[in-house]
């Protein structure tokens, strides 16, 4: 085997745009969870323990869902699922009900054209918060987890022309996440460092 044997294709919806890999369901095994931008839903694909897939479960989300993270984020030690929904400029969010099966959606409103999304804890809480990338209005947003698994409405900071992609890393060695973002049509990446 040169590293890798040929894919095995698993159909899921219309156009998918953004996959997370995590165990969903709690048995030790990746699970999939994907974006089906114009299906306005989201998949999960339970993996069978060899390496293989059942077929994909949906959860309806906002319109034309364009990424996705997945993250504990009302302590019950369970991932759930957070969406970017680029169309209807919303973040939703689907907390685990434990099985690897997901509740209603939660919605959020964040800014125009949502196009990426990321979890991770900003204030030090331990309590998973969501950054998001709003493409049309230059900013990313900051959703401050409210401790249950709800979410405080965002605070905004100004990037470049067209936020496409939003990352967060540890980038000046103070134990606070900063976070990364590729502004698409100023050519950049900006760097907005904790404070």
């Amino acid at each position: 085997c040169n590293f890798f044997l040929n894919q095995t294709a698993y159909p899921v919806g219309n156009t998918p745009i953004s996959v997370a890999v995590v165990d969903v369901n709690g048995d030790n095994k990746s699970d999939i969870v994907v974006a089906n931008y114009v299906s306005n839903n989201v998949g999960v694909l339970l993996n069978t323990g060899n390496g293989t897939f059942n077929v994909q479960t949906t959860y309806a989300v906002g319109t034309t869902p364009y990424s996705v993270a997945v993250a504990d984020v009302n302590s019950d030690n369970k991932p759930d699922i957070v969406v970017a929904n680029y169309g209807s400029n919303t973040i939703s969010v689907l907390l685990n009900a434990g099985n690897g099966t997901f509740n209603n959606q939660t919605v959020y409103s964040v800014g125009t054209y949502p196009m990426s999304v990321a979890v991770v804890d900003v204030n030090g809480d331990n309590k998973s918060d969501i950054v998001v990338a709003n493409y049309q209005s230059n900013n990313v947003g900051v959703l401050l987890n409210t401790g249950n698994g709800t979410f405080n409405a965002q605070t905004t900071y100004a990037v470049g022309t067209n936020p496409i992609s939003v990352a967060f890393a540890d980038v000046n060695s103070d134990n606070k996440p900063d976070i990364v973002v590729a502004n698409e049509n100023s050519n950049t990446v900006g760097v907005l460092l904790h404070c």
